[in-house]
């Protein structure tokens, strides 16, 4: 329901973002107990999420440049606990931040990181509704996918928490199988076995965009690193993974347009 970037500097990467993703980042941000959080908004005047300016008392920590998703739940100390005793780790909280809700920064048995948000809906429309995420809609956060060492302890554990149900999959030769997850009969993503190239369980997002090629050559243009190939998937469509200028990783997600002379 929120996607959040760590950056040290977000004007490293507000070009980027802008022209790959049509996406503005705000100039300022507001400062929660000494820590600087800015906007990102899509062109369609909503918000695609957060950008957290990391400190370097975070980066000493061994945070590193990142983007890490909020899930919610409606009791997060009860998530917080089921998570731990399952194997996980609590990073922060659970705790109540005002103007956003009860919150916990935890990483799952695997160790993949995510934030648990019970979210405060603002007084002016309590029965608003997040839209960050929509499935294959350019501009937004299109695509969830958790790269694990344990995909059916993964799937088991959020399927529990969450209610998301396992339903599909697509083979990957010797990387296995890519299972598809859903929420409420819509796909939200995927859990797929971890690639020997990362050294760790984690999400990846995928940014839909209407033009794969173009949005390509605006990660190269804005000083990001491609990862591979556009590789096409089911359904027509087209990826590929990026390195922001910061050195967080990224997906996009789109078609692939005829290039005219």
């Amino acid at each position: 329901m929120w996607y959040e970037l760590a950056v040290p500097d977000p004007g490293l990467v507000q070009e980027f973002y802008q022209q790959v993703a049509g996406w503005t980042i705000d100039p300022a941000g507001e400062d929660h107990d000494g820590t600087e959080y800015r906007m990102i908004r899509r062109a369609d005047g909503g918000l695609a999420g957060g950008v957290l300016t990391l400190t370097a008392q975070m980066a000493g920590s061994g945070m590193r440049p990142t983007w890490t998703g909020y899930i919610h739940h409606p009791d997060v100390d009860a998530a917080t606990q089921a998570i731990v005793e399952a194997g996980g780790q609590c990073f922060m909280g659970p705790l109540d931040m005002a103007g956003v809700g009860r919150m916990a920064m935890l990483a799952d048995p695997q160790g993949a990181a995510f934030y648990l948000l019970a979210p405060t809906p603002p007084e002016s429309d309590p029965d608003a509704q997040s839209d960050v995420f929509g499935y294959m809609i350019p501009g937004r956060i299109t695509w969830n996918e958790l790269m694990t060492t344990d995909p059916a302890a993964a799937i088991s554990l959020y399927g529990k928490l969450f209610g998301w149900t396992q339903d599909g999959f697509m083979p990957m030769g010797e990387l296995g199988d890519y299972q598809f997850i859903h929420h409420g009969g819509d796909p939200i993503g995927a859990v797929m076995p971890l690639v020997p190239q990362l050294d760790r369980s984690c999400w990846n997002f995928y940014i839909g965009v209407p033009d794969i090629d173009q949005a390509a050559e605006a990660v190269v243009a804005q000083g990001g690193t491609p990862m591979g190939e556009i590789q096409e998937v089911s359904g027509g469509s087209y990826v590929l993974n990026a390195v922001d200028p910061a050195g967080a990783t990224i997906g996009l997600v789109g078609p692939r347009k005829e290039q005219t002379a």
